[in-house]
């Protein structure tokens, strides 16, 4: 990857599997010494943050739960263009945002990064709860391999 990337996190720790994006990220931050002009982000709840986070970058990896139908603890790594969201808001807070609907508006607003891959990672529970489950505790390093392997060849050699 060439240019300005960012690596952002999304979803709320508190609420168990809900905390996936955030959790990887903060691994990934870690390790930043190994991928050199990556910006790393813990966007948390995002909202309409994200808008800003996007305009500054010429590609973008996107990571946080998903309810996709698959068994939990599953990833899927897809584009915008690749997925439809479902997801019901409330309208009540600016913290609340659909991915897809902040990447539109960052495409109205020419600010949109050129890449865009999101990965999705079908929680097991949503619940009050700082804990992740089991079974996602268990694909963290399959996760890790897969995003570092999407950051840039080479970035892990021992990935998959």
């Amino acid at each position: 990857m060439s240019g300005r990337t960012i690596v952002v996190g999304l979803g709320n720790p508190l609420m168990a599997d809900e905390g996936i994006g955030c959790r990887l990220v903060e691994r990934l931050e870690n390790e930043a010494g190994r991928f050199p002009g990556v910006r790393f982000v813990d966007a948390g709840t995002g909202g309409v943050r994200l808008l800003h986070l996007l305009a500054d970058a010429d590609t973008a990896l996107l990571i946080d739960c998903a309810m996709m139908g698959a068994e939990p603890g599953a990833i899927r790594r897809f584009t915008p263009d690749q997925v439809e969201s479902v997801k019901m808001l409330a309208h009540q807070s600016l913290h609340e945002a659909d991915i897809l609907g902040v990447i539109r508006m960052a495409e109205q607003l020419g600010q949109c990064p050129r890449r865009i891959v999101l990965f999705g990672i079908q929680p097991e529970k949503i619940t009050c709860d700082r804990q992740l489950s089991p079974t996602l505790v268990d694909g963290m390093d399959r996760y890790l391999a897969l995003i570092r392997q999407e950051i840039g060849p080479g970035a892990d050699a021992n990935a998959l």
